[in-house]
């Protein structure tokens, strides 16, 4: 009878222990979610040119919705099997928590408050950014030091808020800080002369001068005013998932470096190149353990592009936003943008 009581004791023990266990720790991997599901499910921006927007047919475009397609290739050898799904700054990291989707690949900047206290883990950096300021050419403003009592309209929820205030502190200048919850609201708003300058990560406002009225009227200041090193991001607790969306990033990085792109004319020096071997070798031997095919990274790369291949066709100095590569050059060509070896 003791025997059987203190069974009965240990299970009641378990149960209550699983139940104060992390949801994602008692289902399967995110992976065989995923597969089982048949689409990778990605949280974009709800609308910012470049990045992540609609086009007319409908159909996601963007920086960010490319790396999703990549990731998806990686998964499905196909880079369409996506959901995405539209999201806030405020709404992103609770529904990655919540597991309304996968990954999070939305311009968010990796801190270490996000990091640790939200339980998230930020895969690595694809794309370098930093906060500023725009404003109207009319204005004949030629600095961020010249927006004493001024309207500053941003978006809540994000690093701009607290990073804008503590730079004018900083300079013992004083300013309106007007949030919006949303960069749609903030446009009209902007348009409609209620704010006299917007901050916002310097891609962010590039990004929207195109959708504003009159957007050849419109400057960005020099100034920096923070760094913002932005990056896709997943839930902690699967090492599996983070692994396969943080070599993925550094998969289309690694391309570049060795001149590996997806246009097969270009690829004489890269296809059979000691460079080029290494990186398939190292990606074959892991690719069990990833649970992926031996050919993933070739896959990506073929039809989804290097990183140069999507900044360029995205943000680059060919597209609307007209983006200089800046930081987000390769290490060896002037920026600082490289990822750790694959092999």
């Amino acid at each position: 009878m003791e025997i059987f009581t203190t069974m009965r004791s240990l299970q009641a023990i378990l149960v209550i222990f699983l139940m104060f266990l992390p949801f994602h720790t008692l289902n399967a991997s995110t992976l065989d979610d995923i597969r089982s599901r048949g689409q990778l499910i990605c949280g974009v921006n709800a609308g910012l040119s470049g990045f992540a927007e609609k086009g007319a047919s409908d159909q996601w475009r963007g920086f960010d919705v490319d790396f999703c397609r990549a990731v998806s290739t990686a998964i499905f050898s196909d880079p369409l099997k996506i959901t995405f799904v539209p999201l806030t700054a405020e709404e992103r990291f609770d529904a990655l928590k919540a597991g309304k989707v996968d990954l999070l690949s939305r311009n968010s900047t990796w801190t270490m408050t996000r990091d640790i206290n939200l339980e998230l883990e930020f895969v690595g950096v694809i794309y370098y950014d930093g906060q500023g300021f725009m404003v109207r050419k009319a204005q004949g403003l030629i600095s961020a030091l010249e927006l004493g009592g001024v309207k500053i309209c941003l978006i809540s929820g994000t690093t701009t808020d607290p990073n804008v205030r503590a730079y004018f502190k900083a300079q013992k200048i004083e300013t309106e800080i007007i949030a919006f919850n949303s960069r749609a609201e903030l446009l009209v708003a902007y348009d409609a002369g209620k704010c006299d300058a917007y901050a916002s990560d310097r891609s962010a406002l590039a990004a929207d001068r195109v959708k504003l009225k009159n957007p050849d009227e419109l400057i960005i200041l020099p100034e920096v005013i923070s760094k913002e090193p932005l990056g896709p991001v997943v839930l902690e607790g699967d090492s599996q998932w983070v692994d396969l969306v943080r070599w993925t990033l550094f998969a289309l990085i690694n391309a570049e470096e060795i001149g590996w792109t997806s246009d097969h004319e270009k690829n004489s020096k890269a296809e059979n190149g000691p460079e080029r071997e290494a990186l398939t070798k190292a990606a074959i031997a892991v690719a069990q353990k990833l649970n992926l095919k031996d050919d993933w990274v070739a896959d990506v790369i073929g039809k989804v592009g290097n990183y140069s291949e999507v900044f360029d066709k995205n943000l680059g100095e060919g597209s609307p936003l007209r983006l200089s590569r800046g930081l987000n050059a390769l290490w060896n060509k002037g920026g600082i943008l490289y990822a750790p070896p694959m092999r």
